[in-house]
């Protein structure tokens, strides 16, 4: 190959190569500035297509163009009722102005979310530092968060050309001391609470008793009363039917008490008895009518 040849080679990688460097292509999601040695040319552009620059001399510096997600920096703050209170933040931005961005960062974006973390926890700490803690926890803190949403828009978008679309606290506690410090307040209430509670069980309980008892003790009374009544009212019945019965036949109800004395006396094992043979006891031993025996 001769040196014609090759310089010709050469020179045609050059035009490719400047050709390439000419031209350069934003797609849908980014935006870009034309700087030349440092300093921007021309307008930002933020539409998608192809753009035109110098080869060599001009670069470009793209951004996003989407929506982004911040999270600021933990932060303790003392609300309006001097409480303190630990805020965990976050927020939604996009870059409205790429200029402006790019003058006040250098499209440095570790440095512009530490600025605009310090922006959303200061504007935080003024808007919570005037209203009581309950406040931040009941359905005004969604006003609360509209304020500074606000407040945090206004200030990002005349100095860094950014348009904040919303700052939420995504979580609001109290510090770990003062969270054990109320967790042991509420574990006392519960415990007093709870004394209090069987104490009333146990009163309850003692009268419940008490009332059982009493009455019980009235039901046992009141059995016992009528079934003495029951029963003295039958053995009068008894005792009516047997004097009727044997005041029919007075001899019959002699020979049947002496009959039963008999039985009572004799029934137990290894009796002994000494009585005389003719003693009134033995009198129905030698007649049935208890009368001597005439033919004797």
């Amino acid at each position: 190959m001769s040196a014609r040849s090759i310089a010709l080679i050469a020179v045609l990688g050059v035009l490719v190569l400047l050709v390439q460097q000419s031209f350069f292509i934003i797609d849908p999601t980014k935006q870009a500035l034309v700087t030349q040695f440092g300093a921007i040319v021309g307008k930002p552009r933020t539409e998608p297509g192809i753009y035109l620059k110098i080869p060599l001399v001009q670069d470009v510096v793209r951004m996003e163009k989407r929506l982004l997600h911040i999270e600021a920096e933990e932060f303790e703050l003392i609300a309006g009722d001097q409480k303190r209170l630990v805020v965990d933040a976050f927020a939604r931005y996009r870059i409205v102005d790429p200029l402006k961005y790019y003058q006040a960062t250098g499209n440095n974006e570790a440095v512009f979310r530490g600025q605009l973390s310090n922006l959303i926890n200061g504007n935080i700490r003024r808007e919570l530092g005037t209203v009581p803690l309950l406040a931040v926890l009941s359905e005004r803190r969604g006003q609360l968060m509209k304020e500074t949403t606000e407040l945090v828009h206004k200030a990002a978008l005349r100095d860094y050309g950014v348009e904040v679309v919303d700052v939420r606290i995504k979580r609001a506690d109290l510090p770990q001391a003062n969270s054990e410090a109320v967790f042991n307040r509420m574990k006392t209430q519960r415990q007093q609470e709870a004394r209090q509670l069987r104490a009333e069980g146990d009163e309850e309980n003692q009268r419940i008793r008490a009332n059982a008892d009493r009455e019980r003790t009235v039901l046992l009374s009141e059995a016992r009363r009528k079934a003495e009544v029951a029963r003295g009212e039958g053995d009068a019945t008894a005792i009516k039917v047997y004097a009727d019965a044997f005041g029919r036949d007075p001899q019959f109800f002699a020979f049947y008490r002496s009959m039963e004395a008999y039985r009572q006396a004799l029934a137990g094992a290894g009796t002994t008895m000494v009585l005389s043979p003719d003693s009134e006891f033995f009198r129905y031993f030698g007649s049935i009518n208890g009368k001597p025996d005439e033919k004797k």
